[in-house]
């Protein structure tokens, strides 16, 4: 039998500690959630490699790597309201419900996000609300959010999400530039969005984040 305890040690061990990610409500998150209940069960034991896990359609679930320092830069607290954009089977909504006062986990896959109501009960992540819709869309009747995380690249991030973040607020996103990606933190401030630059990641682009083509006379 797989000794997914031991994994996940192994995975804080030697992907997260290393990228610089000290702080201890993200190491207990992720010591804590079993990942692996988290992923379609034939990916199980992938679940614990450091890279993407390839979900299908397009879709990944992020590396730990890139999941810790983004929880990093964010600082999610103990009374805040967080937006898990993409939260799939909900493995990234899990690990923050364990930082925040609240999540919405929003998927646009109705039968996977409904599978993640069963799982993040199952595994005691009770102040998760699974909603289904469009993910470009955002889950505005439950929000305005203290934090917005997008689990996968964005080209550019729908006004719909920026409207739904608090003045004050702030967001986490994966932005892809060909190849390369870079995870940066916004900070909405006068309603507008103040980006900074966190560090190098890479992941498929979203649906419904991909860049609008430019109109041409």
């Amino acid at each position: 039998m797989t000794d997914y305890a031991a994994r996940r040690t192994m995975m804080v061990d030697t992907q997260v500690r290393p990228a610089d990610v000290t702080k201890f409500p993200i190491i207990d998150a992720m010591l804590s959630v079993p990942r692996e209940a988290f992923v379609p069960r034939g990916l199980r034991e992938a679940a614990y490699v450091g890279e993407n896990l390839d979900l299908g359609s397009g879709r990944v679930l992020l590396e730990p790597r890139t999941l810790a320092k983004m929880l990093d830069a964010l600082d999610i607290r103990g009374n805040e309201l967080v937006l898990d954009v993409g939260s799939a089977l909900g493995y990234s909504s899990a690990v923050m419900a364990r930082m925040a006062e609240a999540v919405v986990a929003l998927e646009d896959d109705e039968a996977m996000s409904d599978e993640a109501q069963d799982l993040l009960l199952e595994h005691g992540a009770d102040n998760v609300i699974a909603h289904a819709a469009p993910l470009a869309g955002g889950a505005p009747e439950h929000g305005p959010y203290d934090v917005i995380a997008v689990q996968g690249a964005v080209h550019e991030v729908p006004d719909a999400l920026i409207d739904q973040l608090k003045e004050g607020g702030r967001m986490a996103c994966l932005f892809m530039d060909g190849a390369l990606g870079s995870v940066r933190v916004g900070y909405k401030l006068n309603g507008k969005m103040n980006w900074r630059f966190a560090f190098n990641a890479s992941a498929p682009v979203l649906p419904g984040f991909e860049r609008r083509p430019a109109f041409v006379f």
